[in-house]
């Protein structure tokens, strides 16, 4: 039997297979709060091993894009554990991905009272949906001391927000260009105090923040996704000696707090040193996203490189994806054009097998 398919035991990690559905925003909680709709999504795509939710706000100032959930109310809470409860009658685990978009965000997508912040002041380039249509990026207000101790304080709250809702752990958005990200880039993050400047004081807010979510909950619940030498989102590249520092110097601290696993957005930017460095570096799980079918994804598991991969836009047009690449079946391509409206069109209505 191919590894995909077999059993996969590691830690708290005990999981039916070696799949992982991917994190991918699909703007379908209403109110930015979990619904039946959602519940059957997931219940639908539950023959990964493991889920990692779309990302989810911390706090009503993390709600960057339209109609994100969020895991910061009673509400969220509630609808939350309607969709733990459908992934766990299935067999699955599922941990939540905990999202603060910082300066990636509009402050017409935020609730009223918010604004849009981020390490620094300095505003992203580019435009970002809204209800009302495309609109620059807002410009951000930096976070003072007391802000940023507030960030600190949402994450941990938000965490044990998600192990009441249900959820087997949870995963920390360190990726793509969001807070945590922008946090770790030297042209974005221009503090002067211990959040800024030099490698470690870059990587202070993410490792303060796993190691506070490690002690409340547990490590072995807590995950986090990386993409080093990604730009995506307006992330300048900076020097490539650095970014490699910096994920080694950020893996080996992740590694000493025994967390459960690293999720590594892969893209052609990272280099095959940086590969190797973060494998030796990292003792637990690691799971590879990002462009691989099930050839690729089975030979990445056979020669180690990869414990777990994770799969995105094959699972969201596909509810079946397990049974299609068991089967060797097509599968359906994806509807770019309905990846963020509200309905159901296209996002619980795709055909599976007979």
């Amino acid at each position: 039997m191919k590894k995909l398919f077999m059993p996969y035991n590691k830690g708290a990690l005990q999981l039916k297979n070696h799949v992982v559905m991917a994190p991918m925003t699909r703007s379908r909680a209403i109110n930015n709060v979990p619904n039946a709709m959602m519940a059957a999504y997931y219940k639908q795509r539950s023959g990964a091993g493991l889920i990692i939710t779309e990302g989810t706000s911390p706090s009503p100032e993390g709600l960057g894009y339209p109609r994100i959930p969020g895991i910061f109310t009673d509400a969220q809470v509630e609808g939350w554990r309607q969709v733990t409860n459908a992934v766990h009658e299935a067999g699955s685990k599922i941990f939540l991905q905990l999202m603060h978009t910082g300066r990636i965000a509009h402050n017409s997508n935020l609730p009223e009272g918010c604004q849009v912040v981020g390490l620094s002041d300095v505003k992203a380039a580019g435009e970002i949906y809204t209800e009302t249509g495309m609109h620059e990026y807002s410009a951000p207000s930096a976070l003072n001391a007391e802000g940023i101790a507030r960030i600190v304080a949402d994450h941990i709250k938000a965490a044990g927000n998600a192990i009441a809702a249900g959820f087997d752990g949870i995963e920390l958005h360190g990726a793509h260009g969001y807070l945590l990200e922008q946090s770790l880039n030297p042209h974005i993050n221009n503090r002067t105090d211990i959040y800024g400047g030099s490698i470690e004081n870059r990587s202070r807010l993410v490792l303060e923040i796993v190691q506070k979510i490690a002690s409340s909950i547990g490590a072995d619940k807590v995950g986090l996704r990386i993409s080093p030498f990604l730009t995506s989102n307006d992330m300048p590249a900076y020097d490539e000696a650095e970014v490699h520092q910096t994920y080694v110097y950020l893996v080996g601290e992740l590694n000493r707090s025994g967390i459960a696993y690293l999720h590594i957005s892969n893209n052609p930017g990272i280099t095959e040193k940086n590969h190797r460095s973060i494998r030796r570096a990292f003792d637990n799980t690691i799971i590879y996203c990002n462009g691989f079918t099930a050839e690729t994804a089975e030979a990445k598991l056979q020669d180690g490189t990869a414990d777990l991969v994770a799969f995105g836009r094959s699972f969201l047009a596909n509810p079946d994806f397990m049974r299609r690449i068991e089967k060797n079946a097509p599968l359906n391509e994806p509807d770019y054009n309905t990846f963020y409206t509200p309905g159901e069109q296209g996002y619980t209505d795709y055909p599976v097998l007979d």
